[in-house]
């Protein structure tokens, strides 16, 4: 498992649906969110600007309900060393309570911006994430 990044996040009235509780949707955009800021906070500005990251695949489970005005910890961390172009990212929302609301596994793959084009994640762009 590589470090974990962590940041809160409270439900906001854009976020509910229906039902009374963080939509699905909103909970897609938060993964991202989640990734993508360990990401900023991580990588080296050079990465930032020669690499792009995008999502091949997600895999969410919906636990429990997060209520609206609730806050959570949104915990992500890289998986095993890539493999190829793809890295595997985990996140999970933590309730105050400590019990997960919503735990999700994506896959992503690099993206070279000169290029457009994936390819292999490099060393040096893993290196800092599985520390």
């Amino acid at each position: 498992m590589g470090q974990v990044f962590e940041k809160r996040i409270t439900a906001s009235a854009g976020d509910i649906d229906e039902l009374g509780h963080v939509n699905n949707a909103a909970f897609v955009r938060w993964i991202q969110d989640m990734a993508t800021a360990h990401w900023e906070t991580i990588a080296p500005i050079e990465h930032r600007e020669a690499y792009v990251w995008v999502v091949t695949r997600h895999e969410i489970d919906y636990l429990r309900a997060v209520l609206p005005g609730e806050t959570v910890t949104g915990r992500t961390w890289v998986g095993e060393a890539p493999k190829g172009a793809r890295f595997e990212r985990h996140v999970e929302f933590v309730g105050g309570d400590g019990r997960v609301r919503v735990r999700a596994r994506t896959t992503w793959a690099i993206v070279g911006k000169a290029s457009g084009r994936p390819l292999r994640v490099p060393d040096a762009v893993a290196a800092p994430f599985l520390a």
